[in-house]
Protein backbone atom coordinates (compact mmCIF):
# COMPACT_ATOMS: atom_id res chain seq x y z
CA UNK A 1 0.00 0.00 0.00
CA UNK A 2 1.08 3.28 -0.45
CA UNK A 3 1.76 5.53 2.26
CA UNK A 4 0.17 8.42 1.04
CA UNK A 5 -3.08 6.97 0.84
CA UNK A 6 -5.16 5.64 3.45
CA UNK A 7 -6.83 2.39 3.48
CA UNK A 8 -10.00 1.52 2.16
CA UNK A 9 -13.04 1.39 4.93
CA UNK A 10 -14.76 -1.79 5.22
CA UNK A 11 -17.42 -0.60 3.24
CA UNK A 12 -17.23 -1.23 -0.40
CA UNK A 13 -17.28 1.74 -2.71
CA UNK A 14 -16.86 3.91 -0.19
CA UNK A 15 -13.79 6.64 0.26
CA UNK A 16 -13.17 8.09 3.65
CA UNK A 17 -12.30 11.58 3.32
CA UNK A 18 -13.44 12.64 7.37
CA UNK A 19 -10.39 13.98 9.28
CA UNK A 20 -8.99 12.40 11.92
CA UNK A 21 -11.30 12.58 14.66
CA UNK A 22 -14.11 11.04 12.03
CA UNK A 23 -12.11 8.17 11.93
CA UNK A 24 -12.10 5.03 14.44
CA UNK A 25 -8.68 4.87 16.31
CA UNK A 26 -8.66 1.55 15.19
CA UNK A 27 -10.24 -0.90 11.91
CA UNK A 28 -12.78 -3.50 12.41
CA UNK A 29 -10.23 -5.68 11.16
CA UNK A 30 -6.53 -6.81 11.46
CA UNK A 31 -4.81 -7.26 14.73
CA UNK A 32 -5.87 -4.91 17.36
CA UNK A 33 -3.05 -1.91 17.95
CA UNK A 34 -0.28 -1.75 19.90
CA UNK A 35 -0.13 1.95 20.91
CA UNK A 36 -2.70 4.64 20.48
CA UNK A 37 -3.35 7.97 18.51
CA UNK A 38 -2.42 9.97 21.89
CA UNK A 39 0.79 8.38 22.12
CA UNK A 40 1.36 8.97 18.51
CA UNK A 41 1.29 12.47 19.31
CA UNK A 42 3.06 12.51 22.50
CA UNK A 43 5.96 11.67 20.95
CA UNK A 44 5.60 14.30 18.05
CA UNK A 45 4.76 17.20 20.51
CA UNK A 46 8.06 16.43 22.06
CA UNK A 47 10.25 16.06 19.24
CA UNK A 48 8.35 19.56 17.78
CA UNK A 49 9.02 21.45 21.41
CA UNK A 50 12.61 19.88 21.18
CA UNK A 51 13.70 20.34 17.56
CA UNK A 52 11.25 22.20 15.83
CA UNK A 53 7.38 21.40 13.50
CA UNK A 54 10.29 20.58 10.60
CA UNK A 55 11.49 17.30 12.50
CA UNK A 56 8.42 15.80 12.95
CA UNK A 57 7.83 13.05 10.04
CA UNK A 58 6.40 10.15 9.58
CA UNK A 59 9.69 8.17 9.99
CA UNK A 60 11.38 10.90 12.92
CA UNK A 61 8.16 9.30 14.91
CA UNK A 62 8.20 5.88 13.87
CA UNK A 63 11.92 5.66 14.78
CA UNK A 64 11.63 7.57 18.14
CA UNK A 65 8.80 4.66 19.06
CA UNK A 66 10.74 1.93 18.05
CA UNK A 67 9.01 1.19 15.39
CA UNK A 68 8.30 1.22 11.36
CA UNK A 69 6.61 3.72 9.27
CA UNK A 70 4.38 1.90 8.29
CA UNK A 71 3.43 0.97 11.48
CA UNK A 72 1.66 4.43 11.82
CA UNK A 73 -0.50 4.49 9.19
CA UNK A 74 -2.73 1.94 10.92
CA UNK A 75 -3.11 5.01 13.64
CA UNK A 76 -3.15 8.58 11.21
CA UNK A 77 -3.58 8.72 7.45
CA UNK A 78 -0.12 10.50 6.72
CA UNK A 79 1.89 13.58 8.51
CA UNK A 80 -0.95 16.16 7.97
CA UNK A 81 -3.42 13.77 10.35
CA UNK A 82 -0.39 13.40 13.35
CA UNK A 83 0.04 17.84 13.34
CA UNK A 84 -3.99 18.07 13.57
CA UNK A 85 -3.58 15.99 16.36
CA UNK A 86 -0.50 17.88 17.67
CA UNK A 87 -3.00 21.29 17.56
CA UNK A 88 -5.35 19.89 19.12
CA UNK A 89 -3.78 18.48 21.97
CA UNK A 90 -2.08 21.86 22.67
CA UNK A 91 -5.45 22.90 22.46
CA UNK A 92 -6.05 20.71 25.09
CA UNK A 93 -3.49 22.73 27.89
CA UNK A 94 -5.88 25.35 27.95
CA UNK A 95 -8.69 25.10 31.11
CA UNK A 96 -12.28 25.54 29.47
CA UNK A 97 -13.63 24.15 33.48
CA UNK A 98 -12.48 27.38 34.84
CA UNK A 99 -15.57 29.13 36.51
CA UNK A 100 -16.33 32.73 34.73
CA UNK A 101 -16.63 35.42 36.64
CA UNK A 102 -19.24 37.09 34.41
CA UNK A 103 -16.99 39.78 32.97
CA UNK A 104 -16.09 39.29 29.28
CA UNK A 105 -13.39 41.21 29.61
CA UNK A 106 -11.91 39.86 32.31
CA UNK A 107 -12.76 36.27 31.44
CA UNK A 108 -11.10 36.65 27.96
CA UNK A 109 -7.71 38.70 28.96
CA UNK A 110 -7.21 35.29 31.37
CA UNK A 111 -8.39 32.95 28.60
CA UNK A 112 -5.81 34.91 26.06
CA UNK A 113 -3.04 34.20 29.11
CA UNK A 114 -3.98 30.84 29.16
CA UNK A 115 -3.72 30.23 25.46
CA UNK A 116 -0.08 32.63 25.29
CA UNK A 117 1.51 30.07 27.85
CA UNK A 118 0.20 27.35 25.44
CA UNK A 119 2.11 29.07 22.89
CA UNK A 120 5.48 29.86 24.74
CA UNK A 121 5.46 25.90 25.63
CA UNK A 122 5.24 24.99 21.92
CA UNK A 123 6.79 27.45 19.69
CA UNK A 124 5.86 25.42 16.50
CA UNK A 125 2.10 25.86 16.71
CA UNK A 126 3.86 29.65 15.39
CA UNK A 127 4.62 28.28 12.45
CA UNK A 128 1.65 27.36 11.19
CA UNK A 129 -0.82 29.05 9.46
CA UNK A 130 -4.40 29.56 10.97
CA UNK A 131 -6.90 26.85 9.10
CA UNK A 132 -10.57 26.81 10.37
CA UNK A 133 -11.04 23.11 9.56
CA UNK A 134 -8.05 22.49 11.07
CA UNK A 135 -10.04 22.82 14.80
CA UNK A 136 -10.62 19.57 16.29
CA UNK A 137 -12.78 19.07 19.28
CA UNK A 138 -10.08 20.85 22.45
CA UNK A 139 -10.36 23.62 20.13
CA UNK A 140 -13.91 23.51 19.24
CA UNK A 141 -14.29 23.33 23.27
CA UNK A 142 -12.14 26.46 23.50
CA UNK A 143 -14.78 28.32 21.22
CA UNK A 144 -17.31 27.47 22.82
CA UNK A 145 -15.38 28.42 26.13
CA UNK A 146 -15.02 31.67 24.69
CA UNK A 147 -18.22 32.43 23.44
CA UNK A 148 -19.63 31.40 27.12
CA UNK A 149 -17.28 34.17 28.42
CA UNK A 150 -19.12 36.73 25.88
CA UNK A 151 -22.48 35.78 26.34
CA UNK A 152 -22.83 38.78 29.21
CA UNK A 153 -22.29 41.29 26.15
CA UNK A 154 -25.55 41.21 24.73
CA UNK A 155 -25.11 44.17 22.30
CA UNK A 156 -22.79 41.83 20.80
CA UNK A 157 -24.18 39.98 17.57
CA UNK A 158 -22.69 36.33 16.87
CA UNK A 159 -20.61 37.40 14.30
CA UNK A 160 -18.86 39.75 16.48
CA UNK A 161 -18.53 37.38 19.32
CA UNK A 162 -16.58 35.34 16.96
CA UNK A 163 -14.35 38.17 15.30
CA UNK A 164 -13.40 39.17 18.70
CA UNK A 165 -12.52 35.44 20.08
CA UNK A 166 -10.37 35.76 16.74
CA UNK A 167 -9.16 38.72 16.76
CA UNK A 168 -8.13 37.95 20.77
CA UNK A 169 -5.86 34.42 19.15
CA UNK A 170 -4.05 36.74 16.40
CA UNK A 171 -2.93 38.73 19.13
CA UNK A 172 -1.67 36.18 21.28
CA UNK A 173 0.12 34.44 18.63
CA UNK A 174 1.53 37.91 17.21
CA UNK A 175 2.92 38.81 21.12
CA UNK A 176 4.05 34.77 21.30
CA UNK A 177 5.84 35.33 18.35
CA UNK A 178 7.77 38.19 18.76
CA UNK A 179 8.67 37.12 22.30
CA UNK A 180 10.39 33.91 21.49
CA UNK A 181 12.31 35.65 18.60
CA UNK A 182 13.43 38.23 21.56
CA UNK A 183 15.01 35.12 23.63
CA UNK A 184 16.68 33.24 20.25
CA UNK A 185 18.06 36.72 18.78
CA UNK A 186 21.48 37.19 19.74
CA UNK A 187 22.76 39.95 22.82
CA UNK A 188 25.09 41.38 20.43
CA UNK A 189 22.21 41.80 17.56
CA UNK A 190 19.77 43.27 20.38
CA UNK A 191 22.12 45.59 21.28
CA UNK A 192 23.39 47.20 17.65
CA UNK A 193 19.78 47.61 17.06
CA UNK A 194 19.25 49.74 19.95
CA UNK A 195 22.53 51.58 19.34
CA UNK A 196 21.13 52.54 15.84
CA UNK A 197 17.45 53.41 16.96
CA UNK A 198 19.21 56.14 19.47
CA UNK A 199 21.51 57.55 16.79
CA UNK A 200 18.30 58.26 14.78
CA UNK A 201 16.15 59.50 17.55
CA UNK A 202 19.15 61.93 18.58
CA UNK A 203 19.35 63.29 14.86
CA UNK A 204 15.97 64.75 15.65
CA UNK A 205 13.72 64.19 13.01
CA UNK A 206 11.43 62.07 14.95
CA UNK A 207 10.42 64.77 17.45
CA UNK A 208 6.91 63.06 18.64
CA UNK A 209 8.58 59.68 18.76
CA UNK A 210 11.55 61.26 21.00
CA UNK A 211 9.40 62.98 23.28
CA UNK A 212 7.41 59.91 23.93
CA UNK A 213 10.46 58.35 24.87
CA UNK A 214 12.21 60.99 26.99
CA UNK A 215 8.78 60.57 29.19
CA UNK A 216 8.75 56.97 29.64
CA UNK A 217 8.73 56.28 33.37
CA UNK A 218 12.28 54.80 34.24
CA UNK A 219 13.12 51.02 34.55
CA UNK A 220 12.53 50.52 30.49
CA UNK A 221 9.90 48.46 28.78
CA UNK A 222 7.76 46.43 30.41
CA UNK A 223 8.11 42.84 31.01
CA UNK A 224 6.33 40.72 28.13
CA UNK A 225 3.45 39.34 30.23
CA UNK A 226 2.31 42.62 31.51
CA UNK A 227 2.35 44.61 28.59
CA UNK A 228 0.29 41.45 27.00
CA UNK A 229 -1.94 41.71 29.42
CA UNK A 230 -2.53 45.79 29.76
CA UNK A 231 -2.77 45.82 25.51
CA UNK A 232 -5.49 42.66 25.51
CA UNK A 233 -7.18 44.05 28.27
CA UNK A 234 -7.60 47.12 25.77
CA UNK A 235 -8.54 46.31 22.58
CA UNK A 236 -10.73 43.67 24.07
CA UNK A 237 -12.39 46.56 26.34
CA UNK A 238 -12.94 48.38 23.20
CA UNK A 239 -14.18 45.87 21.00
CA UNK A 240 -16.96 44.88 23.62
CA UNK A 241 -18.26 48.08 24.43
CA UNK A 242 -18.32 48.90 20.93
CA UNK A 243 -20.15 45.33 19.93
Amino acid sequence: MRKDRWPVPDEPGTVDRGTVWDRPERGSRGPAPERSRAQLTAVAVALADAEGLAAVSMRRVAGEMGTGPATLYRYVRGRDDLVDLMIDAAAGEIDVTAPLTGDPVEDLVALALQIRRVNLRHPWMLDLPPEPERLGPRAIDYLEYGLRALEPAESMNGQAKLETIALMSGMVSLFARTEIQERRSPTERQAAFAAHFAHVIAEGRHPLLAGHLANQAPGGLEEPAALFERLVRRVLTGLIATG
